[in-house]
């Protein structure tokens, strides 16, 4: 596989890249935004991504690859299933919540980058690229299809989504989708009551202790649409996707709720939540004493999100909190 870090094609992909170019258009193309841009019929739209880039996307694409786990929630959302996948961080395909929608499409990459050569097998006409960066990476999918980064520096959901609409023709089912998340959310407020205010903690366990999730990821957006508070660390944005933690400074994970999960409940995450239970400083958390310590896919709470993990959380708060 080809890591984020590559500065050349290797010659297999090279040579899959150009046999590719011999049978479609949608594998060939210029290196700048509109390798293969037109559609079935012929239309072409122009959207600026989250680099502030110009591309010209097919009006209708029909081969859509999600290199992301964002990207592929948001495909799903709109009703477009994609030919290509990025595993899930700490996942061996899509994340858990995920699975049964997105039984059949073949992994192209990893949290790590995409393999050039499967993403080319895909003959994508739309390339959603999630949060890449890297600009050789960029250079070579841009080769193969147009591509689309979809996330900005906010990391936010609802503006990926937005965008991803623009990109698969699919702008009203976006809004559509948004509005229908915000009566969720509306409603689930109302619901809870004085709860609505409550102190939240969120947490993810795994064989290196307890990270916790701070401002400026996807669930503490989700959080801050309810009107909840964060505890300790959580009201502060973080040096990367999550803040880890000692066995000495749990306290900074108490709070009136805690959700709390692995990424996987298999492999090495296996048991992992019952040998938390048993440490002394877990145990004392007013939170597990009050029994408002609720298990949770971490895979959907504490790692990229989007659209459709957004709604799920709606319904596992409205399961643990009201009453």
């Amino acid at each position: 596989m080809l890591q984020a870090s590559s500065r050349h094609f290797s010659r297999p992909a090279a040579a899959t890249l150009l046999a590719a170019c011999a049978l479609t258009a949608t594998a060939c193309g210029s290196p700048e935004h509109d390798a293969g841009a037109e559609g079935p019929a012929g239309k072409v739209t122009r959207i600026t991504d989250a680099t502030g880039t110009e591309v010209k996307v097919p009006a209708a694409p029909e081969r859509v690859v999600a290199l992301s786990e964002m990207d592929l929630d948001s495909a799903l959302a709109l009703g477009v299933k994609p030919v290509g996948l990025t595993a899930g961080r700490g996942q061996h395909g899509a994340p858990g919540y995920l699975t049964d929608r997105a039984k059949g499409i073949p992994v192209v990459g990893a949290v790590t980058g995409p393999d050039i050569e499967k993403v080319v097998r895909s003959r994508p006409d739309v390339i959603l690229a999630g949060q890449t960066a890297d600009a050789q990476i960029l250079k070579q999918l841009r080769r193969i299809a147009p591509t689309v980064v979809t996330i900005d520096r906010s990391k936010d959901w609802k503006k990926s989504l937005e965008l991803t609409g623009q990109a698969l023709g699919k702008s009203n089912e976006a809004k559509k989708f948004l509005d229908g998340y915000d009566t969720k959310a509306a409603a689930l407020k109302k619901d809870l009551g004085e709860r609505a205010g409550a102190s939240v903690s969120v947490a993810r366990y795994s064989a290196k202790g307890t990270a916790v999730m701070p401002q400026g990821v996807f669930i503490s957006d989700v959080l801050k649409d309810l009107g909840f508070k964060r505890p300790g660390v959580q009201n502060k944005p973080g040096q990367g996707h999550s803040t880890p933690l000692s066995d000495e400074n749990l306290r900074e994970i108490d709070g009136d709720w805690l959700f709390i999960g692995t990424l996987s409940t298999g492999g090495p995450d296996a048991g992992l939540l019952d040998k938390l239970a048993t440490k002394p400083a877990y145990r004392q958390l007013k939170a597990v004493h009050d029994r408002h310590a609720t298990m949770i896919d971490g895979s959907k709470w504490t790692s990229l999100g989007g659209a459709e993990a957004a709604v799920s959380v709606l319904g596992d708060i409205r399961k643990a909190m009201v009453k």
